[in-house]
């Protein structure tokens, strides 16, 4: 069943999210303050691991890193075009408005929780890769081991961020949904290389959102997100970086 994939991974983060919402009631603030850094840690440590995975190559027995010029170029451009649009506002604007439609407006993290985690679980290759197999082959496998993770991502976002973040199942399925349905129109222009450069910029980017849990909010990860675009079309250019 195509799209399965995409609906195992929404029913996951709205589970993860109704158990972190009745668990997070037993912790103290404090704890939960607690829970919210090794979240964030966990998030640096995942980002860490597939950044180092497209930068490092072993030549000659050696460690060699390189695209870092792919990295400062897409990250640098695509700020700029994020800022000027304006994404992380659009974000924000979504999430007051699920806000008083879901009758949260009391909760003042609501916005923060649903930013952050749409954001740590919506970006990366994952995502892409696996809605695409989903949508040509109708495997649905790496999804649903995304799903697991989101679970556990989410479950203990929303303890310690409040329910906000459970409402990141609605771009999750938005997203995922869409590339499955149009995967055989992207399928043929996502090359190895593409997909490649495409998970180095994601991991950056979920890197971004480890340091706002960890030390507050500092970056604005939300208007770096068309740096994803720049990658994908940097593949295809006629030099390597």
């Amino acid at each position: 069943m195509i799209g399965l994939g995409t609906l195992i991974n929404t029913g996951a983060i709205v589970l993860g999210g109704v158990i972190g919402h009745f668990t997070g009631k037993l912790f103290r603030q404090e704890q939960q303050a607690a829970l919210n850094k090794v979240c964030g840690i966990s998030v640096l440590f995942i980002a860490i691991a597939g950044a180092m995975q497209g930068m490092m190559t072993i030549d000659g027995g050696s460690l060699v890193s390189g695209k870092s010029m792919l990295v400062v170029l897409c990250l640098a451009i695509g700020t700029v075009i994020g800022e000027l649009i304006g994404i992380e506002n659009g974000f924000e604007k979504f999430g007051e408005w699920l806000k008083k439609k879901t009758g949260n407006s009391g909760d003042k993290e609501f916005v923060n929780a649903f930013v952050t985690a749409s954001l740590t679980v919506c970006i990366g290759a994952m995502a892409i890769v696996g809605a695409i197999q989903d949508g040509i082959m109708g495997d649905y496998s790496t999804l649903a081991v995304k799903a697991v993770l989101d679970f556990i991502i989410v479950a203990v976002m929303t303890s310690s961020l409040g329910k906000g973040s459970a409402f990141s199942a609605i771009p999750v399925f938005a997203f995922e949904g869409t590339v499955t349905l149009f995967a055989r129109l992207v399928s043929p222009i996502m090359t190895d290389m593409a997909v490649a450069y495409l998970s180095l910029i994601g991991s950056v980017l979920i890197f971004c959102v480890g340091v706002n849990l960890v030390w507050g909010k500092t970056l604005r990860v939300a208007n770096m997100l068309p740096s994803l675009v720049l990658a994908v079309i940097a593949s295809y250019l006629p030099w390597t970086f």
